[in-house]
């Protein structure tokens, strides 16, 4: 008997403290102007990658409050030059970027250019 008045007084405080949610669909509670305008992103970020035993060096760098975006990003090329793009986005101007290189090119002594190779078929591989 004890247990079925446990039971009871359970399903009763339950009950008695459930709260009913509306599940329906439509616009958000808040919504003004006020509110979409301070919704506007903003952010801002910077990661790199250095790695000397690969020749991995790239990175890049963003920052963005509403519509005004501007950043940089940076990669060590094959050739030995460090490509620099600097950018920003001003609203509906589009992305405008300045490129620059640092270094000169440099290539190995066995570098073959593509016109110089001679075709050879692979030799054959026996397991």
């Amino acid at each position: 008997m004890n247990s079925m008045l446990v039971i009871v007084l359970l399903a009763l405080a339950g009950a008695a403290t459930a709260q009913r949610n509306s599940y329906a669909y439509g616009p958000p509670q808040d919504s003004s102007e006020e509110s979409y305008e301070s919704s506007e992103a903003r952010y801002d970020f910077d990661w790199a990658v250095n790695h000397g035993d690969s020749g991995n060096n790239f990175g890049h760098q963003e920052a963005r409050d509403g519509d005004n975006t501007q950043g940089s990003y940076y990669v060590q090329l094959p050739d030995g030059r460090l490509q620099t793009v600097k950018y920003f986005v001003d609203g509906d101007s589009g992305y405008v970027a300045e490129v620059n290189y640092e270094g000169e090119a440099r290539y190995p002594d066995s570098f073959e250019s593509f016109e110089s190779r001679e075709y050879r078929p692979p030799r054959p591989v026996y397991g």
